[in-house]
């Protein structure tokens, strides 16, 4: 296996050129009905097709194909990291995003708090998408839990979601979710897959009690389940591997836990569309590299809302003109994984990628959208060689070989 981070490290060069990756998280998608548009065909994209006329487009297959990814592995891949060498655990991204400082000795959780019936059912996973400020005192009831030898923590992350750390030697991450990821069920009981990660379950067990007891009285939430338990592992940064300063434009913890795994820098981004086409502008001369994140094309995919997704690529369409504006050496849009609005899910289907800079051979795209990707000069490419387009582009690579 070609070991990408090798050669780019001794190929990389530094310049003053600027890159701009923007993510669309779940851009891909697909027609309602058999012969008809998909949701980025169907939006009206003056500023996406301008772009399109400028430069070159393909389709991403974010890991292998056939393989629907998590948003983790869908971004490591965007940034060049190949998924299925650095597997990283959500709960590891989750307390990275909300600036946990994780040690050797932590095992990072994700939670959702849940509503369970009297039977110990869960009948609603995100317990009513409870809000912010319920999840957060319910975060301060459970941190009070002692665990004899362990250290736990207990952080609110938004809603119904939260993180739970723990740390103490010899601890394993390799633990199974306890998320059935249905209702009609009990939560799955901790297993885990190595001697250490079997301590770590016990923990868990032990944990996931004393939290039934505390918070009986607190329906909806009156649970958790526990998702993605992990350690973080050893990962190079992105100044390692390709020379640039690197910084994130991202809301949600998750990706900005993801960005902070790969040695960005996590600046300010606000909470809208608008405040992180400031950021950007503000910080346009401190770094080489810009990961911008949009999350909302994925969510509303996943409420199967056809027409919220359009008007959540409309949304984005309309900040282009913005960060053209700066100029960038290299532009990049594209996302993460497709999630069809008809699917309600993450699927396999390839992305839809567009790369616009001076020194494209254009390949006569007139819009943006699925069909025309088919035919782009960028062809179907699995998403970790991204980077190599990107840094081509931008003149950050030295000729290999003599």
């Amino acid at each position: 296996m070609t070991d990408i981070h090798r050669l780019t490290r001794n190929l990389h060069r530094r310049n003053d050129s600027r890159i701009v990756l923007c993510v669309s998280d779940g851009l891909g998608g697909l027609p309602m009905q058999p012969g008809g548009k998909t949701e980025l065909e169907t939006a009206r994209t003056p500023n996406m097709d301008a772009l399109a006329r400028r430069g070159v487009t393909g389709l991403s297959v974010p890991v292998l194909p056939g393989i629907a990814p998590g948003s983790g592995p869908g971004h490591l891949g965007l940034f060049g990291y190949d998924p299925l060498k650095y597997e990283i655990g959500r709960g590891v991204l989750e307390g990275l995003g909300i600036d946990f400082d994780l040690g050797s000795n932590d095992v990072a959780i994700r939670g959702n708090f849940c509503t369970v019936d009297e039977d110990g059912i869960i009948t609603d996973r995100r317990a009513g998408r409870i809000n912010s400020d319920i999840g957060a005192r319910l975060c301060e009831k459970l941190d009070t839990i002692q665990i004899p030898d362990v250290e736990v923590f207990v952080r609110h992350v938004k809603e119904y979601r939260l993180v739970v750390v723990f740390r103490a030697p010899g601890l394993g991450g390799d633990v199974d979710d306890t998320d059935p990821q249905q209702t009609g069920v009990a939560p799955i009981p901790p297993h885990g897959n190595d001697d250490a990660s079997t301590k770590t379950a016990g923990i868990c067990r032990y944990f996931l009690d004393r939290a039934a007891e505390i918070l009986k009285e607190d329906a909806p939430a009156n649970l958790l389940t526990m998702r993605g338990i992990a350690k973080k592992p050893p990962i190079p940064t992105f100044e390692e591997v390709y020379g640039t300063r690197a910084a994130a434009i991202a809301v949600y913890p998750m990706y900005r836990g993801l960005a902070r795994l790969v040695g960005m820098d996590v600046l300010d981004a606000g909470n809208t569309l608008t405040d992180q086409m400031t950021c950007l502008e503000r910080h346009w001369d401190e770094y080489d590299f810009f990961f911008v994140h949009f999350k909302y094309t994925d969510s509303t995919g996943e409420d199967g809302n056809f027409d919220g997704k359009v008007q959540r690529i409309e949304d984005l369409d309309s900040a282009i003109p913005a960060m053209a504006a700066l100029n960038p050496s290299v532009f990049i849009l594209t996302g993460d994984h497709s999630t069809p609005a008809k699917m309600k899910s993450h699927s396999a289907h390839a992305v839809p990628t567009l790369l616009v800079a001076d020194n494209c051979r254009y390949d006569g795209s007139e819009s943006f959208g699925e069909s025309v990707c088919r035919t782009g000069e960028l062809g179907q490419f699995e998403s970790k060689y991204l980077m190599l387009h990107a840094l081509a582009h931008a003149g950050r690579l030295d000729k290999y070989g003599a």
